[in-house]
């Protein structure tokens, strides 16, 4: 399991980083990467954002599974 925690911290990292070059410069790097222009898509690059907001819901949803794995102490309080 925690290669898929890897796995999904990365697709969140591109996945930031691509929102923050389109809310910065109006630029779209995974449709670059894919030859598009922005706003564009095509089945490879439509596959690479479904991945981003998979990763997205599966940290979200094992936020403190994944807490658990790698031995680190909640930031938040619990009751």
């Amino acid at each position: 399991m925690k290669t898929l925690d890897v796995i999904a911290a990365i697709l969140l990292v591109i996945g930031g980083l691509n929102w923050g070059l389109v809310g910065v410069a109006h630029f779209d790097l995974v449709a670059a990467i894919f030859g598009m222009r922005f706003g564009e898509t095509s089945m490879l690059s439509a596959a690479v954002y479904t991945l981003v907001g998979l990763a997205a819901l599966y940290q979200t949803v094992s936020f403190k599974a994944i807490q658990h794995r790698w031995n680190y102490e909640s930031a938040m309080p619990t009751r």
